[in-house]
């Protein structure tokens, strides 16, 4: 696919860290399979991956972790 991002480049497979805020929380996810941009390293995570990072994210937030840094775990 097209980067949509620097609209430079093709992306390819490869793996990612996702950062996101919850409220007061900071959850890291680490090495996560992604494509990424070859040219800016924009990342785009398939819709499925999308909803297994939030549900990650938001089980940390549940046990209320103020910043917590995950291993992606397929």
């Amino acid at each position: 696919m097209n980067c949509v991002i620097c609209k430079h480049s093709e992306t390819a497979p490869g793996f990612t860290t996702v950062v996101l805020n919850r409220g007061n929380s900071t959850i890291i996810i680490k090495n996560v399979p992604a494509e990424i941009c070859k040219n800016c390293g924009e990342y785009y995570l398939s819709s499925e991956m999308t909803k297994n990072i939030f549900k990650i994210a938001n089980d940390a937030v549940q046990k209320g972790a103020e910043i917590e840094i995950i291993q992606y775990a397929a």
